[in-house]
């Protein structure tokens, strides 16, 4: 079959991000075109297969039967796109080139400042990419392919991936010095769950946090309300409750100028494991080992 009678990549591009926002105008803003190249281009795939795809309303974009799965297939289609260009890419010059990495939030502000120097010395040929979601985003990114690799914490589910463990990063109990002078180690036992602060929904930390202490009570007792570790912080500073920390941002300086005091958590599986992840079977895994590598050089 003649090529004409084929969509494009732009156009399958086009129908994956409508897909993915719902909205014309972010869709759009996200291929970097304006709305009407974005809404003609859409009507060219239409009239090509000779289906309607998306039923367009001044309220709703709603994607027909159909559409749902020509969407799901072209994603899978830009992926394996995306890795026939990683293939040509592999054959020059290794960890090179454009690399999207997400990284999460409990990672990201601790992590990176250490690591990206090194990076931008050791690989100046490296265009790498980062973008900051939680675990849940981030790993569905990976799948979707919008991203390539994410640096994220385990234990996580995050599919079908391949992986490098880099290093622990050790739960640290956070409490504030007025509280008296803390044990070298601080049990389980010992936390208050009507006072213990988390991370909310949406971000492991608290559930690694959580599993550790290994008491179901604290699950149902403790305030999930932290949009940020920097605002758990803020609270345990203000006598507002107890919190639990990587070990990552308080090498980083988190708790500098505060009045708060931390101490390792005591027990089994109280460390979470900073990885890389990439999906099985790419063919840039050779790249992704040797990021590990130097990634795992450049941590604490």
């Amino acid at each position: 079959m003649s090529s004409t009678y084929l969509p494009t990549l732009k156009q399958l591009q086009y129908l994956v991000a409508l897909h993915d926002y719902g909205h014309f105008g972010r869709a759009a803003d996200a291929c970097f075109v304006t709305q009407s190249t974005l809404s003609a281009g859409l009507r060219e795939l239409e009239s090509l297969i000779g289906i309607t795809l998306v039923e367009r309303t001044r309220r709703v974009v709603r994607f027909t039967p159909t559409g749902e799965k020509i969407a799901e297939k072209a994603r899978r289609v830009l992926r394996e796109a995306d890795e026939l260009a990683d293939l040509a890419r592999t054959a020059g010059q290794p960890l090179s080139g454009e690399l999207r990495m997400s990284v999460i939030p409990t990672i990201a502000p601790f992590l990176l400042p250490r690591i990206l120097p090194r990076i931008r010395k050791e690989r100046p040929e490296l265009k790498l990419y980062l973008r900051e979601e939680p675990s849940a985003a981030a790993c569905e990114s990976l799948s979707r392919g919008g991203a390539d690799c994410v640096l994220l914490a385990l234990p996580y589910a995050c599919g079908d991936v391949d992986r490098e463990i880099l290093f622990e990063d050790q739960l640290m109990v956070a409490f504030p010095e007025s509280e008296g002078a803390p044990p070298d180690h601080v049990s389980a036992d010992l936390i208050d769950p009507e006072r213990l602060l988390l991370l909310e929904d949406g971000h492991c930390l608290r559930d690694h946090a959580l599993a550790a202490c290994n008491r179901p009570e604290l699950r149902a007792h403790a305030t999930m309300l932290g949009t940020s570790l920097h605002t758990l912080v803020q609270m345990v500073d203000n006598g507002l409750g107890v919190t639990m920390l990587p070990e990552m941002a308080l090498d980083a300086g988190i708790l500098d100028h505060t009045h708060i005091v931390a101490r390792p958590l005591e027990g089994e599986h109280t460390a979470r494991e900073i990885a890389l992840v990439w999906r099985r079977n790419s063919p840039r895994e050779k790249d992704f080992r040797l990021l590990a590598d130097l990634l795992r050089k450049a941590a604490p």
